[in-house]
């Protein structure tokens, strides 16, 4: 997955059923942490509510999504499946619920769920990110320039220099372009005699989105 869809910006929509007041509101996530920190301020403003309804999905393919005293099968699941209609991800949905005082029924209630939750992300601004692989590498200051060179070559955005005994890069590469950066580094730069790489692209990295 070297691309993800995800919201723009927050979103909301609402809707009437019978009495019952459907709040539904999206927001772009990307941890599990922030969507929990998400439901927990949505249960706060909303703590009057009947019901909070949920379903999240994480581009680390973590997804959660719950009835929250719904009836089984009819809330979350529902929400969860508007999302993936969409082919969203990093994303949290939530529909929050006052009963009106007629019951729905399960059939009408899931269908309400689904509706609240597919009516706001149709019509909610939406943007695509790129993985990007998060690493860094060491030089010598004699290959500055062509250390950058290199960098740009391959969309490489740099994020920190550390200048201690030997100048570090903090730097993120689109994904699809990683392995193409390390061979280059690796042919133009080969180990000296010493065994050690005048140019040393670190092992470690770390998957983000942009």
């Amino acid at each position: 997955m070297n691309a993800i869809k995800t919201l723009l910006r927050d979103c909301q929509y609402k809707f009437r059923e019978k009495g019952s007041l459907f709040i539904s509101q999206g927001f772009p996530i990307a941890t599990i942490e922030s969507a929990e920190e998400i439901l927990e301020q949505t249960r706060k403003k909303y703590f009057d509510a009947t019901h909070n309804c949920y379903a999240f999905k994480t581009a680390d393919g973590n997804f959660r999504y719950s009835d929250d005293g719904e009836p089984n099968g009819t809330a979350g699941i529902r929400i969860y499946n508007a999302i993936n209609h969409f082919d969203l991800t990093n994303i949290i949905v939530i529909v929050t619920r006052y009963f009106g005082g007629v019951k729905l029924g399960v059939g009408p209630l899931g269908k309400a769920y689904y509706h609240a939750a597919f009516e706001m992300l149709k019509n909610s601004e939406i943007k695509e990110l790129t993985l990007y692989l998060r690493t860094s590498l060491k030089y010598d200051y004699k290959h500055s320039s062509s250390v950058h060179h290199f960098l740009s070559k391959y969309e490489a955005q740099i994020e920190d220099n550390l200048y201690t005994t030997v100048p570090e890069i903090i730097f993120a590469v689109p994904a699809s372009n990683y392995e193409l950066l390390k061979t280059d580094l690796e042919s133009h730069f080969p180990p000296q005699n010493s065994g050690i790489r005048p140019v040393d692209l670190s092992e470690k990295t770390e998957k983000i989105f942009k």
